[in-house]
Order: C-alpha cells, then sequence, then structure tokens
C-alpha cells in the first residue's frame, strides 16, 4: 500500500502587484437621462421581420401539406380489405380508409367536447360581468 504526499495548501498568485487607482477622468459618468433611459430586453436583430398573419398562416398550411401527404401515404399502403361493423351497419373497407375515418371521428369528437367547454366559459365570463 503507498501512501500519497499530501498537497501543499494553496497560497495564492506569485506576485500580487498592487492596483493603480483610477483618475478621475477614467471613470465614466452617467447622465441623469442615461440613467432613466430602459434598455429593451429582447432586442431583435435588425433584419428580421416580425411575425404576420400571413406568415403563420403559410406555415400552418405548410404544416398541414406535410401531414396530408404522411396521411395519404398511409392509406396507400393499408390497402388490405377489412369487415367494418358499427350499430348494425357491416360494410367492406380498405383498412387505411377505416383508421382514417376512425381518427376523423375521435377529432369531432374532440372539438365538440372543446367548443362545449368554451361556451360554458364565455356564459360564466358574461355572468361576472353582468354581477360587477
Amino acid at each position: 500500500m503507498t501512501v500519497e504526499p499530501t498537497p501543499e495548501p494553496y497560497t495564492g498568485p506569485e506576485s500580487l502587484e498592487p492596483l493603480e487607482p483610477l483618475e478621475p477622468s477614467d471613470t465614466p459618468v452617467i447622465e441623469p437621462e442615461q440613467a432613466r433611459t430602459p434598455v429593451p430586453q429582447n432586442p431583435q436583430p435588425e433584419g428580421n421581420a416580425d411575425v404576420t398573419r400571413a406568415g403563420m398562416v403559410w406555415v400552418a398550411v405548410s404544416a398541414g401539406l406535410v401531414v396530408l401527404i404522411l396521411l395519404i401515404t398511409f392509406i396507400l399502403q393499408n390497402q388490405d380489405g377489412v369487415t367494418v361493423k358499427y350499430f348494425g351497419a357491416v360494410g367492406d373497407l380498405s383498412l387505411g380508409m377505416a383508421l382514417f375515418i376512425a381518427a376523423v371521428g375521435g377529432g369531432v369528437l374532440v372539438a365538440v367536447a372543446g367548443a362545449v367547454r368554451i361556451l360554458q366559459l364565455r356564459r360564466q365570463r358574461r355572468r361576472q360581468r353582468a354581477a360587477q
């Protein structure tokens, strides 16, 4: 078993030279107008355009087209026939189309539930405003 020697304690930099005092002309002077001027927290770099509605629509349409292409690819790759039974109705569809119809039905249910909740919140807000 070997024992490592203990390191020497840190004594700091080898030479400590005193700092030169600042001359009064070297210190920055802040004028009262400069002190009150707010500094922008998030300045935009020059050359960047602001976000516009047209830009947001373009991004949404582009994203929708990508999703649509992926969906068409999914439907085309799942052409196996399946028998679908729903509340007594029986029909033959491709697997991709059956899953697409199920997804759209689920989206409609979510949209209806969201619309009902929005209407509830609006009615509640109108009642609170009337009470004030």
